[in-house]
């Protein structure tokens, strides 16, 4: 696959069933609205920064937006965390947290994780 769907939407929550996933700007990636999703990703309180799905978010954005430095931070964040999660992406692939950030920073290091990025999901 030569693009990743990378940005996430649904996540599947550690804890209790009942736990609904948390809003890593999944709509804003999928439009397109590189800005909007820092925007809300940023401003959404209840995501810990160091949370993988937010990470990985951020880093899309940062990435389409053309500040791949700060991409590759989010991404390397994401792949250094504590926290693992199994998040879907916007193709209906479920991937370990940890495996897609290493993912995006290898499409980062191949120049191919730009403007034509697609998506995940929490």
């Amino acid at each position: 696959m030569s693009m990743i769907a990378i940005f996430t939407a649904l996540m599947m929550a550690p804890g209790p069933a009942a736990e609904a996933p948390a809003d890593v700007a999944y709509r804003e990636l999928l439009a397109g609205d590189n800005r909007a999703a820092v925007e809300r990703i940023e401003a959404n309180a209840a995501l810990d920064e160091g949370d993988p799905a937010r990470l990985i978010n951020l880093g899309v954005a940062y990435a389409r937006q053309g500040d791949t430095e700060r991409a590759r931070t989010m991404f390397e964040r994401a792949a250094a965390a504590d926290a693992r999660a199994d998040l879907e992406t916007a193709t209906g692939e479920w991937a370990d947290s940890r495996n897609l950030a290493l993912r995006a920073l290898a499409s980062i290091n191949r120049g191919t994780l730009a403007g034509g990025v697609r998506t995940a999901r929490r």
